[in-house]
């Protein structure tokens, strides 16, 4: 038995993905996905081709990673830590590293128009030194090598970082489901920690792609917008209040996507838990004839969630309008002044205008994904956070009786009393003593409504306990 689970470990071991042990220049070149993409050109790939995930990436690990963050911290702080700065700790060196390589994009990006106007300079017979267009051409190899390198290593490992942070979630939501309160689960029903794990994780999960977004789309605009005063002069200004314009516009319509994407939350959180009642009560309601009632309740409650959804996607769509036509005003606007301030225009600085203008269509044009993903975050963020923060059932301390034997008592309550409600005056049970012995066989008989559920629910500890010793 021994030699086949140590048989069955190593291979589970063999089986692990390369990246795991990859090394440097095998993760940077993705050289290590070369064995699985032999055997899907040979065949279509099935389940068992599939490699393991690495330690690192298993949901377990990441779960068991967060949870002894947030319980350091909270050691250290005796308070609640924050849920977002925990998960921040949990992955700070995957963040930077990621954060580097969206830099290194944005830099090697830049640079393509400052070398082109050079490399037109040179053309036109103002070269600085001999030989200087090929240096240029080296260097603007050089530059497009790195921005692709770059721009895949930042989307692989943000979205590897994505999928850890959304494992861990779920794993966190499963495990504090197993432990609510009573009081909890009338705040969080079936339907909300459904939506908890497939809507608001993925959001998360998301997330991470997009962070770097928030500030390399400010970088970028600043070098592009330094890139078009060299090339441009004064006319530059022209480009700047255009940007200006198009961002003030987007603020107070931001705010209100806020709104109705918190309210399209609740609304769908509603439905959910109308629509998995009524899965798990199908029978009852086909016994009854009761599927066009409710029909029309789950209907009402879509039309409530398509009250807040139309208004967000018709905000959404003017966000996307205005930031892709942004860029073709900036480039209007600019021609424009360089008419009438009457700057001299050449082959140089047109050439650098346009490819600049590239520089400045992406964060623009991004704009709108940018704002949509963070206020998505932030509103999944609040939710899975107030979730994770709720009441849990009481870790109540179990004392051992011994009656006349040599083995605890497997069930014994001492003038106890139980409320589903906690600080309450009027408990559910009032005054329980109860001893099960090993080997008994216990009814429990009482008419409906009596406390015959509440009292095993008391035993299993899923009720909370506001007296006595269980």
């Amino acid at each position: 038995m021994d030699s086949l689970t140590n048989g069955e470990v190593a291979d589970s071991e063999t089986q692990v993905t390369p990246f795991a042990k990859a090394g440097f220049f095998s993760k940077m070149s993705f050289w290590w996905l070369n064995p699985l993409m032999k055997i899907g050109y040979k065949k279509p790939l099935e389940d068992k081709d599939m490699p393991l995930l690495g330690a690192t990436d298993r949901a377990c690990n990441q779960y068991s990673m967060f949870m002894e963050k947030m319980n350091g911290k909270e050691s250290l702080s005796h308070a609640t830590p924050s849920f977002f700065w925990t998960i921040v700790s949990c992955h700070r060196r995957a963040i930077l590293v990621s954060g580097f390589f969206a830099l290194l994009k944005v830099l090697t990006l830049s640079a393509g128009p400052v070398i082109l106007k050079a490399f037109i300079n040179v053309s036109l017979g103002k070269g600085t030194f001999k030989h200087e267009g090929y240096v240029l051409a080296a260097l603007m190899f050089i530059c497009k090598f790195c921005e692709s390198l770059s721009q895949r290593q930042w989307n692989f490992r943000t979205r590897r970082l994505g999928l850890q942070v959304r494992s861990l979630l779920s794993a966190a939501i499963y495990k504090k489901q197993q432990k609510l309160s009573n009081a909890a689960k009338k705040k969080h029903s079936s339907g909300e920690i459904l939506n908890y794990v497939t809507v608001d994780a993925h959001r998360i999960g998301e997330f991470p792609f997009w962070f770097h977004q928030t500030w390399t789309t400010s970088v970028q605009l600043c070098i592009a917008l330094a890139i078009l005063y060299n090339a441009v002069g004064a006319a530059m200004v022209s480009s700047l209040v255009v940007i200006i314009i198009a961002v003030l516009c987007n603020i107070p319509f931001a705010r209100r996507q806020h709104k109705f994407q918190s309210k399209l939350m609740e609304a769908q959180d509603v439905r959910l838990k109308a629509m998995s009642e009524s899965f798990v009560h199908m029978k009852i309601l086909k016994l009854y004839a009761w599927e066009a009632h409710f029909k029309k309740v789950i209907e009402g409650l879509r039309e409530v969630e398509y009250k807040w959804l139309s208004p967000f996607q018709f905000r959404r769509a003017y966000h996307s309008f205005l930031c892709w036509a942004s860029p073709n005003f900036v480039s209007a606007a600019t021609f424009l002044t360089c008419y009438l301030l009457k700057t001299p225009l050449d082959a140089s600085n047109v050439f650098t205008f346009v490819a600049t203008l590239r520089l400045v269509q992406e964060p623009v044009r991004s704009i709108p994904d940018v704002i949509r993903v963070v206020i998505q975050a932030k509103v999944a963020f609040t939710r899975i956070s107030k979730f994770l923060d709720a009441s849990e059932l009481n870790g109540q301390v179990r004392k051992k009786y011994n009656i006349g034997t040599d083995y605890p008592v497997p069930v014994a309550m001492n003038s106890c009393s139980f409320s589903w409600d906690e600080n309450t005056s009027k408990p559910a049970l009032n005054n329980i003593n109860l001893i099960i012995k090993a080997g008994e066989k216990i009814a429990i008989c009482g008419e409906v409504g009596s406390g015959k559920s509440t009292l095993l629910a008391a035993v299993l500890g899923e009720i909370p306990k506001t007296k006595g010793t269980v």
